[in-house]
């Protein structure tokens, strides 16, 4: 499972003035923001009514991904960063409120592989018939509906325009918090295949993109096995690899170009990159010991090289002395010795590109 934090977006879905909605989605945020806290969840409230959706107005099919309005690039963006949705919705005429179908409707791919949970409020049926009427657009829309809910009877609930209060309520919306996070971030894999423009790796199901300080718990973990053997190799465990904090590793992939690639939710190898005068400088080349030998590491070599700049002269790189596996390796890829002054236990190779096309 992925440590990066999620983001839940709870979302109030009436727009008409004096609706219920504001008090269900503040009861709503009010009851599950402790646990969100314990999640790592990130809950951020959006209300439809101050997006100013017009009916779709785009001249383009939402999948194709095309705005041209600016009010559709920013709901773009809001959908686009959340990682699923909790929908506070009403029941208009045994259905969703049309507020809701037409933002659902706007765009595509940005819904797609994300958990959403509903609570709704009514009189006969306590909203019930909007949720079914809503996971049936939902669906068609990559979205994972959940089976918790939360229906919350109006005559039965409300007070002075206020909710009464109710622990079963409360722990209903707990619960429902919990089963969407659960499956956010079993569906993050896919999520995050979207997201990197299903750019497929070495590795049958592998997906390839670059990676961010969001990155830096699984990149700790994938340096803390991958430079051990290098440590014994090398006789020394003076390598930065094995003792970054997750504070130093999200400095550096701040400031780097650095490919990452994934399976299920596993990052499974990665490679630096930067640029130092015309030099394209690459590092940090991991693969997991499990996936060795398998042409993994030579295909981060070859994409890392591809990406440097048609100015670049050559590419650096550097590896324990004593690393026999990588320097073999490195050689094989045209890679040359380059004596460098001063001795670190290390040794720095160097492949001229400058006629290389590119």
């Amino acid at each position: 499972m992925s440590t990066n934090p999620l983001r839940v977006l709870a979302l109030t879905c009436s727009t008409r003035p004096g609706a219920l909605g504001p008090v269900v989605a503040q009861w709503l945020i009010d009851a599950v923001t402790p646990r969100a806290a314990e999640l790592g969840v990130e809950l951020v409230p959006v209300a439809l009514s101050d997006l100013n959706l017009p009916f779709l107005d785009e001249e383009e099919h939402p999948s194709s991904g095309v705005y041209q309005r600016e009010h559709t690039r920013r709901w773009s963006a809001i959908v686009g960063a959340a990682d699923g949705f909790i929908a506070i919705t009403p029941e208009y005429n045994y259905g969703m409120p049309a507020t809701l179908k037409n933002a659902l409707d706007y765009l595509g791919r940005e819904w797609a592989w994300k958990p959403i949970g509903f609570v709704s409020y009514g009189n006969t049926s306590a909203g019930t018939r909007s949720v079914q009427h809503a996971k049936q657009v939902v669906t068609t829309l990559r979205m994972v509906p959940l089976g918790a809910t939360v229906a919350i009877r109006i005559g039965e609930s409300v007070d002075k325009g206020r909710l009464r209060p109710d622990a079963a309520r409360d722990a209903a919306g707990v619960a429902l918090l919990d089963e969407l996070v659960r499956v956010a971030h079993a569906l993050r894999p896919m999520r995050e295949r979207v997201r990197a423009g299903i750019l497929s790796g070495p590795v049958p199901g592998s997906y390839v993109r670059q990676l961010t300080p969001d990155d830096a718990p699984e990149v700790t973990v994938l340096q803390r096995c991958c430079w051990v053997d290098e440590a014994l190799a090398n006789d020394t465990l003076a390598i930065p690899a094995l003792h970054e904090s997750l504070e130093d590793v999200r400095q550096w992939l701040a400031s780097w170009k650095t490919t990452g690639i994934w399976l299920d939710g596993r990052l499974l190898g990665m490679v630096r990159a930067r640029r130092i005068d015309t030099d394209w400088h690459l590092g940090r080349l991991a693969v997991v010991p499990d996936l060795r030998g398998r042409g993994v590491g030579r295909w981060l070599l070859r994409t890392a090289e591809a990406a440097a700049g048609p100015d670049c002269g050559r590419v650096v790189l550097s590896t324990g002395a004593k690393s026999v596996r990588n320097v073999d390796l490195y050689r094989s890829e045209g890679y040359q010795l380059v004596p460098v002054a001063g001795h670190d236990g290390t040794v720095c190779l160097a492949k001229d590109i400058s006629g290389t096309p590119r």
